[in-house]
C-alpha cells in the first residue's frame, strides 16, 4: 500500500505483464448483515486498463455520496463487471460461506465472457480464505490477498460496485418495508434495527438465524459495518 492509502494497479500489472489476457478480481459486502443478501461483486480489466478514477477507494473507506458518484465510473473504467446475490432466506437454509459462494457464481456467470478467456486468469480475492474456487468450478486462478479491497484498484472497483448495487436494493426495501430503517443502517446491526425487530418481529429480509446471536447491546458501530 501507498503512504497515502491509496490502491494500486501494482499487482494486476504484474500479473498481465505475466502473460494473463485479463485479470479479475472480487469482493463482498453485506457478509455481517442481520438483514438483506450478501453481495458479491467481479470486475474484469486486460492490459489496456487506463489510470483508476479518481477517487477510487475500498468502499468502506468512502461516504455513501462518493461511492455513489464512483459506481458508474468503476464499471466503465473496466472491461466487465457484474454482482451475484445470494438472499437471507438462502443464508439461513444454506449458511453464510456458501453463499458467499453462491454469489460469487452467480457474478462470475453473469460476466458473460468467453470461457477461453478466463481459464485459468488469475482472480484476486479480497481476505485470507477461497471461498471462490470451488463455486466457480476452479475456472480462475483465484489469488488470496488480505486488504486487497484497499491496495489493489481492481479490487477496490468491484468493493463499489458491490455495495452500490446491494445498498441501492435495501433502499428499495425499505421503500417497500419501512419499519426496520434499512434506508439508514442498510440491513447492518444498530440500535433502531433492533427495535424495531423487537416491536414488529422480523420480516423476510432478515436472517432469522443471525438474530439470537445479535443484541442491541453488543452490535459493533455503523462505522465498522460499511453503513453509510
Amino acid at each position: 500500500m501507498s503512504p497515502s492509502g491509496v490502491p494500486s494497479l501494482k499487482i494486476e500489472r504484474e500479473l498481465l505483464a505475466g502473460g494473463a489476457p485479463v485479470v479479475l478480481a472480487c469482493d463482498e459486502v453485506g457478509r455481517g448483515a442481520l438483514a438483506g443478501p450478501v453481495a458479491v461483486g467481479i470486475v474484469v480489466i486486460d492490459a489496456a486498463v487506463k489510470r483508476m478514477p479518481a477517487g477510487l477507494r475500498d468502499s468502506k473507506l468512502l461516504p455513501e455520496p462518493k461511492r455513489q458518484l464512483l459506481a458508474p465510473r468503476a464499471a466503465s473504467w473496466v472491461v466487465a463487471s457484474a454482482v451475484g446475490e445470494a438472499s437471507a432466506e438462502e443464508i439461513d437454509r444454506l449458511g453464510i460461506m456458501a453463499c458467499l459462494g453462491l454469489a460469487g457464481a452467480r457474478a462470475f456467470a453473469a460476466l458473460g465472457l468467453d470461457r477461453g478467456l478466463v481459464a485459468g486468469a488469475p482472480l484476486l480475492l479480497d481476505g485470507n480464505y477461497d471461498w471462490l474456487s470451488p463455486s466457480i468450478e476452479h475456472r480462475a486462478q483465484v489469488i488470496t490477498r488480505i486488504k486487497a479491497d484497499r491496495d489493489c484498484a481492481s479490487v477496490s472497483a468491484a468493493s463499489v460496485i458491490a455495495k452500490v448495487h446491494r445498498d441501492t436494493g435495501m433502499r428499495r426495501a425499505h421503500d417497500a418495508t419501512p419499519l426496520y430503517h434499512w434506508d439508514e443502517n442498510k440491513g447492518y446491526s444498530s440500535p433502531a434495527h433492533f427495535a424495531a425487530i423487537a416491536e414488529h418481529g422480523p420480516s423476510a429480509m432478515h436472517r432469522r438465524t443471525w438474530l439470537h446471536e445479535r443484541s442491541a447491546e453488543a452490535a459493533p458501530s455503523l462505522f465498522d459495518l460499511e453503513v453509510g
